[in-house]
């Protein structure tokens, strides 16, 4: 089969990839299209140290094969990305996301959905609402990972809330906390994007400049999201909440944090809470209910043969969603 795997040489398409064989509790996934993410790139600039096997974790698929799950066959499905032991003492908590001997799709130990075929344990697959198109549907992780900020965190109304970041993951976080009532101002610095965030309704988007940045720092937030992809965003979500606020990390560094403030955030007592995946069941119903706008965050469509410049164009800066058809 056809993948778009990270090598030692860097990303490459291979057309000669062996087929994956399921085994039992098992599925084989044919892939109906998938989607590029900032984890993607950050994995290719050496994020997790190392993985080498088929990029993607974003995606929305049919079902092929299920040894002894034969109920499964034929349903369109997306899948949760991580495969825990199912041993340690975090699996018997319920949590697998952070199982020390985990796989991950497409991130770690487990050949992902940038391919025509992907294998998955049936636990881990979510049916797709006939009503949801795969245009939808192949948002659902990054939905998900955007109501895990409702998981953790309490927003309610009267909270003033800053998202900062204005790209892939930051405009599905705007859209899922304006659902909340909260006081939402987005800041980014494309006026493109700020343009689809005002059509979704998704708070008051506001161009990041120092001007505007003095005048939020004046009035520090209740609750600061950092969903930039970028170390220097740390330093501007830090700068924007306000003592005992709180301060959610999206981002993954591949570099890290330079000039990291621990004492700060000491004295001003701030609470850190780092976001990742989050749940595929609500994120479904949110994109049935069509309360939420992701379509118009694709930019662009490339055929899987085309792989190594959907990646590329991808890594484009201010480029939104970029997805991947078999």
């Amino acid at each position: 089969m056809r993948a778009l795997a990270l090598t030692d040489s860097g990303p490459r398409l291979i057309s000669g990839y062996a087929w994956p064989t399921p085994q039992p509790g098992e599925a084989r996934l044919r892939v109906r299209l998938a989607g590029i993410c900032a984890t993607d790139l950050a994995l290719v600039a050496g994020y997790k140290g190392g993985y080498r096997g088929v990029l993607g974790h974003e995606f929305v698929a049919d079902v092929e094969a299920a040894p002894g799950h034969d109920e499964w066959v034929g349903k369109r499905v997306v899948g949760e990305i991580n495969i825990g032991c199912g041993e340690c003492s975090l699996c018997r908590r319920g949590l697998h996301k952070h199982c020390r001997r985990r796989a991950s799709v497409g991130i770690l130990r487990h050949d992902g959905a940038l391919a025509d075929a992907l294998l998955l344990p049936v636990a881990n697959l979510h049916e797709v609402p006939p009503t949801v198109p795969d245009e939808a549907a192949v948002f659902t992780e990054p939905l998900a990972a955007a109501l895990e900020i409702l998981e953790q965190v309490q927003v309610r109304p009267d909270l003033r809330v800053v998202v900062v970041g204005d790209g892939r993951l930051g405009q599905l976080i705007a859209q899922v906390l304006a659902l909340t009532g909260c006081d939402l101002t987005v800041l980014g610095r494309h006026p493109g994007k700020l343009r689809l965030l005002a059509e979704a309704k998704a708070g008051t988007p506001r161009l990041s400049t120092p001007e505007v940045l003095d005048e939020l720092a004046a009035a520090p937030a209740d609750l600061v999201v950092e969903a930039t992809g970028a170390a220097g965003g740390f330093a501007t979500a830090r700068r924007l909440v306000r003592p005992a606020g709180t301060l959610v990390l999206k981002s993954t560094f591949a570099g890290g944090l330079p000039d990291f403030d621990v004492s700060g955030l000491v004295v001003d007592e701030i609470t850190l809470v780092g976001s990742r995946c989050g749940p595929f069941g609500p994120a479904l119903r949110l994109l049935e209910s069509g309360r939420v706008r992701v379509e118009p965050l694709i930019q662009a469509r490339f055929p899987l043969d085309e792989a190594e410049a959907a990646l590329a164009f991808a890594a484009t800066k201010g480029v939104l969603k970029v997805v991947v058809q078999p």
